[in-house]
């Protein structure tokens, strides 16, 4: 990305943009669901447990590894990985934290564009007087691909391309404009998340009506903090709170490592870490957990809660929502809810493109305009057809394959790296050096033993989850000499199309339907595979390009 000089103009701003690289959408919108999903209460603890034993080890990790990298001149994770060990393995494992991130940005970016187009919808008051049907028609109607008579989602695609634009502008100006679109977008997203949080929490049941006369927001906040102990022997509860982390702190992407890289040699990363990570905790815990449920609950009822909760909530149902709280304060409402779901999608996404933008500027030499134009380029020709196929699976391929499982293998492979190849003690070293607090020599054995066990159960429960995710059940069925049934979500079972072929069987009128999408689910396969390869091949053609600058 920026030349190899650039650096963080300020500790403030460089804490922000890594807590805004944390801080995205997935913090209002998924720790909710799979906080609903399993069991409230019960969710936290593993929760909190796994943010001690996996998210900061992690963190520690990769801001050490970055920082390591950069003061060698290196700003993505190929060769940031192949400073800590030169096999030519980890130069490849590295082309991760570049892959990732373009995967992810592809559809990330038009998640972005819903959040920014509700914002205005939200100021001229589109929804007032729709139902919660028709809100939920308006947005299946957006992002289908009616409404055009050349059977292409215009204006979707339009507002994709756009907020695409407004990200590569502001990669163009460097760390600088990255710092100071966190420095601004931050605190409003805060402010907007405070403002939302408190009518949540004095809502009570001053909106229960007569479809739903028990609502009450109290009980999806009693719900989200009373724990239930009997819970915390499922391995459901604890693999989903394992895999919650990853989405929360932006660990195993790569964008981490390539964000410390600018940092000086000697500069703080154990304290400034932690920081980073809490303030991601705060807007989370305390923030998410404070404005879909309870104020979803406030009208609806919890028990409406349990049975729809998921990701369309934040568009299908909070602007419906929002409307009951008259006309006034329904505008204020949406341009808080979508504004800062809009702020914490672009924090992270300008993350997403410095990696592949600080891999130009070292192998090939190109400045901050030519980086960024290209990860626009590279982005849009991904993120198309999660445009155009969206209702045949493309976005869900890019986000299982490239936002899921990518993450965790990478973490997996570079905790390895960090903890037994490169060497604790060295690493310790490192995450100590200039540090502004002393770690706990427990982090030491913690990130040596614990956090790798612990990546390697997340990855061993997605490639083999049980069915219905029964993992009790399962374990049962196993010692008493029964087979292992594999869930239709399991990475094997999604390999091999299980999950569209068993929806094809329960509805046999949609046949056709289901057979575009495994071809559409197969070309984003394919798709991924070759932007891996690609990668690969320009961090092939860059190596030997140092062996000669070198010989």
């Amino acid at each position: 990305m920026p030349n190899k000089n650039e650096s963080w103009g300020s500790r403030t701003g460089l804490i922000l943009a890594m807590a805004g690289n944390a801080v995205g959408l997935g913090n209002f919108l998924r720790f909710p669901v799979q906080a609903v999903q399993n069991g409230g209460g019960a969710f936290m603890i593993p929760y909190l447990v796994c943010f001690i034993l996996m998210g900061i080890p992690l963190l520690f990790t990769e801001w050490s590894i970055g920082r390591f990298g950069g003061k060698l001149g290196n700003h993505s994770t190929p060769y940031i990985l192949d400073s800590m060990n030169s096999k030519p393995i980890w130069k490849y494992i590295g082309v991760f934290g570049i892959f990732t991130n373009i995967a992810v940005v592809a559809y990330y970016t038009y998640i972005e564009s819903w959040t920014l187009i509700y914002v205005l919808h939200s100021i001229v008051g589109t929804f007032s007087g729709m139902d919660k049907e028709a809100v939920s028609t308006f947005f299946n109607h957006y992002v289908s691909l009616q409404g055009s008579d050349f059977g292409i989602p215009l204006f979707p695609l339009f507002s994709y391309v756009f907020v695409l634009g407004i990200n590569v502008y502001i990669l163009s100006t460097g760390l600088g404009g990255i710092e100071k679109v966190a420095k601004i977008g931050m605190p409003l997203l805060i402010l907007f998340g405070v403002i939302l949080a408190i009518r949540g929490w004095t809502m009570g049941s001053d909106f229960a009506s007569a479809e739903f006369p028990e609502a009450n927001a109290w009980d999806g906040i009693n719900f989200l903090w009373t724990p239930q102990y009997s819970s915390l022997a499922d391995p459901k509860v604890w693999l989903a709170a394992a895999g919650q982390i990853f989405f929360t702190l932006s660990v195993g992407m790569g964008s981490i490592q390539c964000y410390a890289s600018y940092l000086k040699e000697n500069e703080d990363i154990a304290l400034n870490s932690v920081t980073a990570g809490f303030t991601n905790e705060f807007v989370e815990v305390l923030l998410g957990s404070a404005i879909v449920i309870p104020i979803a609950a406030g009208f609806l009822g919890m028990d409406w809660v349990l049975e729809n909760a998921g990701f369309g909530m934040a568009f299908q149902t909070m602007p419906y929502l929002f409307q009951q709280w008259g006309p006034i304060f329904a505008v204020i409402a949406g341009v808080c809810w979508f504004g800062l779901l809009f702020f914490a999608g672009i924090t992270s996404s300008l993350a997403m493109g410095t990696p592949w933008m600080g891999f130009m500027n070292d192998e090939f030499g190109w400045g901050k305009v030519k980086g960024a134009i290209s990860f626009g380029l590279v982005a849009l020709l991904m993120g198309i057809p999660t445009v155009l196929f969206y209702s045949y699976g493309y976005f869900d391929e890019y986000d299982y394959w490239g936002g899921t499982v990518s993450l965790v293998i990478f973490a997996l492979l570079e905790t390895i790296l960090f903890s037994w190849v490169f060497g604790m003690n060295k690493g310790w070293q490192e995450i100590n050096r200039g540090a502004d607090i002393k770690i706990p020599l427990i982090f030491k054995w913690i990130m040596t033993y614990v956090t790798p066990v612990l990546l390697l159960l997340v990855f061993i429960g997605a490639l083999i989850t049980p069915e219905n995710n029964d993992w009790a059940g399962a374990i049962s069925n196993l010692l008493q000499g029964n087979a292992w049934t594999l869930d239709s979500g399991s990475l094997i079972s999604k390999l091999t199309f299980q999950d569209i072929y068993l929806e094809m069987e329960a509805n046999p009128l949609d046949t056709e339907f289901y057979k575009k999408k495994i071809f559409y689910s197969g070309l984003a396969r394919t798709q991924l595979l070759l932007l891996f390869g690609l990668i690969c091949l320009l961090v092939w053609y860059s190596s030997l390009t140092r062996k000669r600058l070198q010989s």
